[in-house]
């Protein structure tokens, strides 16, 4: 039943699956992880419902403007740790194929990524001081904590429950993370380890090493393109949000990412996703200029006729049960 529905709304679209991480953190702002539990079930949906295809194979098919038969292809973004250990595994088990974008300057180090580190900082801290005041790029962004600098049981619970993605902060801590998050997101790396060290100073604590949020090792990505199963692709060297950046600094950020990446597996690496989905009429050339075959966005949309190369949009996949995938399933083929 459920193979003759998903195979009767997708016989003329392609969907793409994005993925984050495959971990239950108990907390997750930006509604990026999915449990073992769920995405085994999500992966059982999948094993059913068609043709499930390499990500190189389907934008093949897409740039020949071929049919497109119920095709779904699968991807995670960032190369966060639990994509070896927890993805990888159950993508065996149930002989799915998948990429893998990952961003290379984390790769074998404990470093965090920037906004997983912030997060803990402002909305986790126990105990921060009373006001904080920094000015980014001419912008003081400046709040009174209040009662709010001790961390209490329903301040953390709160924290725990909001969505960043689709609710407004209703708390200090969450209104500073977000402003901080917002303007951060936009500089390059460089400049935001400096604000992140600043924010480090305020708060007193050293860096974090918090080992469920790492990046793989090199050694473990390099095992993860030697599966038949799987591909690697470019998520740029530090991601930024490119379409704030020059036509320059977007190609040398694919370019570095591609050059390491291929260094580390051996192979030649087509595929790239935009950090945050974030990308301009340059990024679109840069992709192109740095050999990629295709790109991909954030932009849920199936994949069409005119679907530009280094425009394909793909369906970010939450912590949803294999009943509800599949129902979320039938709505996406139907964009």
């Amino acid at each position: 039943m459920i193979r003759h529905l998903i195979n009767s709304y997708l016989e003329p679209k392609a969907l793409v699956l994005m993925y984050h991480r495959i971990a239950a953190p108990g907390k997750d702002i930006w509604n990026l992880a999915v449990s073992p539990q769920n995405f085994e079930e999500q992966l059982q949906v999948l094993s059913q419902t068609g043709e499930v295809v390499p990500l190189h194979e389907l934008a093949a098919r897409a740039k020949e403007k071929r049919r497109r038969k119920r095709l779904i292809a699968l991807s995670f973004d960032d190369g966060y740790i639990d994509n070896y250990e927890t993805a990888k595994p159950l993508l065996e088990k149930h002989r799915l194929p998948a990429t893998f974008f990952v961003t290379s300057c984390n790769l074998g180090t404990e470093r965090e990524f920037w906004w997983d580190e912030l997060e803990n900082l402002i909305l986790y801290s126990a105990h921060l001081p009373a006001t904080f005041a920094m000015e980014v790029k001419g912008v003081l962004i400046k709040t009174d904590l209040g009662h709010e600098a001790e961390m209490s049981e329903s301040l953390q619970h709160h924290h725990m429950h909001w969505k960043a993605s689709h609710t407004s902060p209703t708390t200090r801590r969450s209104e500073l993370f977000l402003a901080l998050w917002a303007a951060m997101r936009v500089l390059p790396d460089s400049e935001i380890e400096e604000l992140l060290q600043q924010v480090r100073d305020w708060t007193k604590s050293e860096v974090a090493h918090r080992p469920t949020y790492k990046s793989m090792s090199t050694g473990q990505l390099a095992e993860l393109a030697k599966q038949e199963l799987f591909d690697i692709g470019g998520h740029t060297k530090t991601h930024p949000a490119l379409g704030h950046h020059s036509f320059d600094f977007q190609k040398d950020e694919m370019a570095a990412n591609r050059d390491l990446l291929q260094e580390l597996t051996g192979y030649r690496i087509s595929l790239m996703a935009y950090p945050y989905g974030h990308y301009n009429a340059a990024t679109l050339q840069a992709a192109e200029a740095a050999s990629f075959d295709a790109a991909f966005t954030t932009e849920g949309r199936t994949i069409n006729r005119q679907t530009h190369q280094h425009r394909i949009g793909r369906f970010q996949v939450s912590n949803m049960t294999g009943t509800e995938f599949t129902k979320t399933l039938l709505e996406w083929a139907l964009t």
